[in-house]
């Protein structure tokens, strides 16, 4: 596999269609980081759980890639738009992405997408993700915590590995402190991972856990809306565990991660 260091592409540093700067990262592990990107001009509106598409030219071509935002809306004027990304080891955007030094030049529309709350939704809300798929529901929870409007927020996110767990420190804060009304559960599915030494939480893969955190926390279809971001399989395996638990198809919103020209696997019966 390619690593973002042996990605020769030479990025173009000032182009006619460049109208944002990168303006911050930080990393969280070799392959997991945040990065901070802003419009030269006034910030686009845009809603939590939508998306923008950030891209650089290299060799003489746009690479862009959508990512939900993670930030809340009125952040945008000032650090800007937050995205948490993950770098994939071929040579497609991210390997150039890693390589931008802040203050590098780059192109950013959107927003687009339809993957938004329900307004004035009391009902509890679950949000299941794996990886970076959590980044829409910190969007969305930065958001009404600032306007004053929590909401009671179950999130269960899965990652392979502990140090993998973005926002940990964010939502356990909360959780503690009652900075937003949320109850974190976090799973791992590699326990036996030596990366993994120590960790005393809940195991196995999201899909596998979401009918316990179910029971465990009382979470009834009649008083609960889940949302769901992450690949397609996970999804699929989600959904299924839901249904059979008597939550209706309109209960369970859903947000794809894939790449473009794979099929979504739709499990036996």
């Amino acid at each position: 596999m390619t690593h973002h260091h042996l990605d020769e592409r030479v990025i173009t540093a000032e182009s006619e269609y460049y109208n944002a700067t990168l303006v911050r990262r930080v990393d969280q592990t070799n392959d997991l980081a945040y990065f901070w990107v802003k419009f030269d001009g006034d910030p686009v509106p845009f809603e939590p759980g939508q998306y923008m598409t950030i891209g650089v030219f290299a060799d003489g071509k746009l690479i862009q890639r959508p990512y939900s935002v993670a930030s809340a809306p009125l952040d945008a004027g000032g650090e800007g738009y937050e995205f948490y990304i993950r770098l994939v080891p071929i040579q497609r955007f991210t390997t150039l992405l890693w390589r931008l030094p802040a203050g590098h030049r780059m192109r950013m529309i959107g927003p687009k997408g339809k993957f938004l709350l329900e307004p004035d939704d009391d009902r509890t809300h679950l949000f299941v993700s794996t990886g970076t798929g959590i980044a829409p529901f910190i969007s969305m929870m930065r958001h009404l915590r600032a306007a004053g409007r929590p909401r009671r927020t179950v999130v269960l996110h899965g990652c392979s590995y502990v140090d993998e767990l973005g926002y940990r420190d964010l939502l356990e804060g909360w959780e503690r402190d009652g900075g937003y009304p949320v109850r974190y559960v976090p799973t791992i599915s590699r326990p036996g991972e030596p990366r993994n030494a120590g960790w005393t939480g809940r195991t196995g893969r999201v899909e596998t856990v979401v009918g316990s955190v179910c029971e465990d926390l009382a979470l009834r279809p009649e008083s609960t809306v889940v949302y769901i971001c992450g690949n397609p399989e996970m999804i699929v395996r989600v959904e299924q565990v839901l249904a059979d638990r008597g939550f209706p198809e309109f209960h369970v919103k859903k947000e794809l991660y894939w790449p473009k020209g794979k099929q979504v696997p739709v499990p036996a019966g």
